[in-house]
């Protein structure tokens, strides 16, 4: 069929359906020549020449071209891996722009720029076509019936983040359709928001749902899969392998009904996003995209050789995000998720790597600069892991304002206080009361720290207290892969076990960090599963392991069910009472005309803790009292906020103390309401008063709330 070409626009980037007809649009800056390929439903492909080039930018405009339209790009230009050019036409190119893409990458040697035989390796060249084994990009119709949805824009210091991966999550869920399992549409299910509603979170924080490469030929050789998605081939499509609707741009419109839905039952959506780097990997990666489109535009390659790329993210490649090119693809895919698909912000997969303008961590990087001054990133929640694995990557505190982080520190405190590892209680302090020592000289409030004690990457909770050592084997790797230093403790058995006591010992462990988690100032992130004891049997890196190993199990016997209550309990006891959800700092004295402080320290005899206490590794239990009347936050409308008062009593000793209440509060009635030797909150709990002590199991935490 003959097709009218006209010149088009070189903007905006991509395929953009007018009603009438598609304008595409490819920028590269040292291409010679581009094709705009188009398959009918056959498979059949025609080839278009741009003939059009404006600002670095190849373009045209077909009429006719519509919605579900199937296209790709051949890019021509030097192939000179010594020079950073990999071009090379005879591989098909998945749009950098694309809204939707059909189908997964199918591994083969076509889709190697270089002969795999050829012992020059990389800095051969290929002639074997690609087309074949590579999804297509997919023109959309971008418009959606939002019914008035907009953002939610939770207040972040009064923020439940879940984190939960999309197939995990509801791959075993009975209560859906089959058909709807492990889908974005699964997620939106009635079963599937009633759990969450159930549980008061406020955000899902889902892992990666960019189009991600999902067979890498390391891990089909092993017959496994990449499960997590930390291996984005595009920044702008929701992964088609997350969708019900099969049909090309399906996943588009299905995306945008789970969030609607979602927002409508009150939760908002966070996804984590990997900016960083691609799927394509290092110099002997496939050519899937970015490295056929402009790949000495696109990576950060090596001064010394370009032929190299460099890795600050452990996968190949960094992502050349001082390239205002490359910064404008990050911003606009950034806009797109808010302004099209109504994102509530962002989770940024080792976020240090994309402040690096050459080889070191700039906090004034331009990536931060430009978001600062974006009006419509200004409004959203902006969460970095703030570390990646070169040199001085580890920047945990260092974000800028606007920013959370994932607070790593916290995660290590808390797990070396409770597995009774010899530490200062200062450090333990700082971590419970939002980490002001990180996050309060650059005018950061709590909320900066995001508090979790797991997350995908790393033990469960259940695994956490019931394994010393990492159990991988079933990744294909020796076990020589994931951390190996986890900070866990098996509570005296390695793995599954029938005594009693240890059990036991487990079940007060994960409650002990529960409430630790629940009741410290910040922001508490919960990973999928957790609350109904998912066990992934000691795997700590099950980044490829699609299967019940990651999955929820939704059937469950009755002690699971035991903890699901109690952190429905926490949850909600949370949220119930603004002391714990501050928005600004401690500062340690009267605030609004008392004798008492807002907050107080002690030790078991209550006496106040002394400066040469704070240091003292040894110690292993600590009391706080929270004054609920000494809140310096105002609410909505202007008005003082005022709660009842708590006493934290925390004992990481292996036996019994008693703690004393201290002074100056010791005339007032205390009530118990949580004991974590106990599975349950407490109703009706006794009653301690006028030098009476409160007793506190060993490795337990006991809360008292002030009776009026």
């Amino acid at each position: 069929m003959h097709l009218e070409v006209w010149p088009g626009n070189v903007y905006p980037l991509g395929s953009f359906w007018d009603g009438k007809g598609t304008n595409f649009a490819l920028f590269t800056e040292n291409a010679t020549a581009v094709e705009v390929c188009l398959f009918d439903k056959d498979g059949n492909e025609k080839r278009i020449p741009l003939s059009e080039y404006d600002n670095r930018v190849w373009h045209c405009y077909i009429p006719g071209v519509a919605p579900g339209q199937r296209y790709g790009f051949r890019v021509h230009g030097p192939y000179d891996p010594s020079q950073g050019h990999r071009f090379n036409p005879n591989k098909l190119l998945i749009d950098p722009y694309a809204k939707a893409i059909d189908g997964d990458v199918v591994n083969g040697p076509e889709l190697f720029g270089y002969s795999w035989e050829d012992p020059a390796q990389d800095l051969s060249f290929s002639e074997l076509d690609s087309a074949h084994l590579i999804p297509k990009s997919v023109v959309i119709d971008e418009s959606f019936d939002w019914e008035g949805d907009t953002l939610l824009r939770t207040p972040f210091h009064e923020s439940i983040i879940y984190e939960v991966h999309v197939k995990g999550f509801t791959q075993l869920q009975p209560n859906m359709p089959e058909e709807l399992r492990g889908t974005y549409a699964g997620l939106a299910h009635p079963a599937s928001i009633a759990h969450l509603q159930s549980l008061g979170i406020t955000a899902v924080e889902l892992m990666p749902v960019h189009h991600f490469l999902s067979y890498p030929g390391h891990l089909l050789d092993k017959g496994l899969k990449n499960y997590w998605g930390y291996d984005s081939i595009n920044y702008f499509a929701p992964y088609s392998g997350y969708s019900c609707d099969r049909t090309p741009g399906g996943q588009v419109r299905e995306f945008k009904e789970m969030v609607k839905a979602l927002h409508k039952a009150g939760i908002e959506v966070i996804l984590d996003v990997v900016y960083n780097h691609t799927g394509e990997g290092n110099h002997k990666g496939p050519t899937l995209s970015f490295r056929g489109v402009d790949n000495a535009a696109y990576y950060q390659l090596s001064p010394d050789d370009r032929r190299y790329y460099m890795d600050f993210t452990g996968c190949g490649n960094t992502l050349n995000v001082g390239h205002p090119q490359i910064l404008k693809l990050i911003m606009d895919s950034l806009r797109y998720w808010v302004l099209e698909c109504h994102v509530d912000g962002f989770r940024f997969d080792l976020a240090s790597a994309l402040a690096r303008e050459l080889f070191y961590v700039d906090s004034l990087a331009s990536f931060f600069t430009i978001i600062h001054q974006d009006p419509v990133l200004a409004d959203v929640k902006l969460i970095a892991e703030p570390w990646d694995v070169g040199e001085g990557g580890y920047q945990v505190g260092n974000f800028p304002l606007l920013w959370s982080e994932w607070n790593g520190r916290y995660r290590d405190v808390m797990r070396d206080f409770w597995r009774g590892e010899d530490n200062s209680l200062g450090e333990f302090a700082y971590r419970l009361t939002g980490s002001s020592d990180l996050y309060q000289t650059n005018g950061r409030s709590p909320y900066a720290s995001i508090n979790f004690i797991t997350a995908h990457d790393g033990f469960t909770l259940y695994d956490l207290v019931s394994y010393n050592e990492k159990h991988n084997e079933a990744n294909g790797e020796g076990n020589a892969d994931g951390e190996s230093h986890n900070r866990s403790w098996n509570c005296g058995v390695e793995g599954d076990t029938d005594d009693p006591e240890v059990l036991a010992l487990r079940e007060r462990q994960k409650r002990n960090f529960l409430v630790t988690l629940f009741l410290s100032q910040g922001v508490p992130m919960l990973v999928y599963g957790d609350e109904m004891e998912r066990t992934q049997k000691g795997n700590n890196n099950a980044y490829c392991q699609d299967n019940e190993i990651s999955w929820i199990n939704w059937e469950f016997p009755q002690e699971k069910a035991d903890l699901l209550n109690f952190v429905r309990q926490l949850i909600f006891f949370r949220r119930k009472h603004p002391v714990f959800q501050r928005r600004k700092w401690f500062q340690g004295r009267p605030i609004h005309g008392r004798t008492i402080s807002d907050i107080v320290w002690f030790n078991p005899d209550g006496s106040e803790m002394s400066d040469e206490q704070w240091n003292d590794g040894f110690a292993k239990s600590i009391g706080v009292f929270l004054n609920g009347e000494e809140i310096p936050r105002v609410g909505r409308q202007g008005q003082r906020i005022i709660d009842e008062s708590f006493l934290l009593f925390f004992n990481a000793y292996w036996e019994m103390l008693e703690f004393k209440l201290p002074e100056g509060i010791e005339n007032r009635e205390w009530q118990v309401v949580i004991d974590t030797k106990e599975s349950d909150f407490i109703e009706d709990g006794p009653i301690f008063t006028d030098g009476k002590a409160v007793p506190v199991t060993g490795r337990s935490i006991v809360l008292l709330r002030r009776l009026p």
